[in-house]
């Protein structure tokens, strides 16, 4: 399986910035886990064989780029751009994003060839058929409703946590899956900010060192994703200052194998 993390900003000189803005996992070049940057740093082979984006919430990092992606493709798909969300989720969609005011409802448009967005409602806890792949969300605790997924290809599995304060379901099921490869987990703040964190909830690499005991997996690498960028130095200091083994951050804009 191959996973990117799509660049969300850039140095001065045009090279891609470690540090992200918008949330958007490339994986097998074909499935968007999220669509945060998805209109904007994806490549040509993206824009042609992205047809599937599962969105693990509506917050706007994670969402912005969905639009624009569908906008541009607008002439040109010859099939739907399918959209797995929740029931709450895609009701947010309509209602705050595509509704006319905001960006078209792409729902009511057809192109020569016919519809450019389809919604596809799944529930957390039961298992969502992606094209080649399996996600199995299951819901985290961030924003109503916020899931994270296991992401399976019949061969090997990755967990991927979403945007997540401590929590504890996902934990127990990346733990029993025997082919897991890899989790990408979120650790937004520094631990001077642990009051902002709990209430924006998401996680500190404090918080983080606890919810992986809830994991104890430690044979199993473990990548962190989703820093806010103004505090991406602090992060990735105190993380490493934890000493543990087989955590790492993600490198944005490379591809991954697992």
């Amino acid at each position: 399986m191959k996973v990117q993390l799509l660049p969300s900003s850039f140095e001065p000189d045009g090279a891609i910035s470690q540090r992200q803005h918008l949330s958007c996992l490339i994986i097998d070049d074909c499935v968007a886990f999220d669509a945060g940057s998805l209109a904007f740093s994806c490549s040509d082979r993206h824009r042609a064989n992205v047809r599937d984006v599962f969105i693990s919430h509506t917050h706007l990092d994670h969402i912005a780029g969905l639009p624009i992606f569908i906008d541009d493709l607008f002439a040109v798909v010859a099939e739907p751009v399918r959209v797995h969300a929740t029931l709450e989720m895609i009701e947010v969609l309509q209602r705050d994003i595509f509704n006319w005011s905001v960006y078209p409802r792409f729902s009511e448009l057809e192109n020569s060839v016919g519809p450019v967005i389809e919604f596809k409602p799944f529930e957390p806890g039961r298992p969502v058929s992606v094209k080649h792949l399996t996600f199995h969300p299951v819901e985290v605790n961030h924003n109503e409703t916020s899931v994270g997924a296991l992401v399976s290809d019949g061969r090997a599995s990755i967990g991927i946590t979403g945007d997540t304060t401590h929590t504890n379901g996902i934990w127990s099921v990346f733990q029993l899956c025997k082919d897991l490869k890899a989790v990408m987990v979120e650790c937004a703040f520094p631990d001077e900010l642990a009051d902002l964190a709990a209430a924006s909830r998401h996680l500190t690499p404090s918080g983080l060192s606890r919810e992986l005991e809830k994991f104890g997996r430690y044979d199993i690498p473990v990548y962190v994703i989703n820093i806010k960028p103004t505090y991406r130095n602090e992060v990735v200091y105190q993380l490493q200052r934890l000493g543990i083994s087989n955590l790492n951050v993600l490198e944005i804009g490379r591809d991954h194998e697992f």
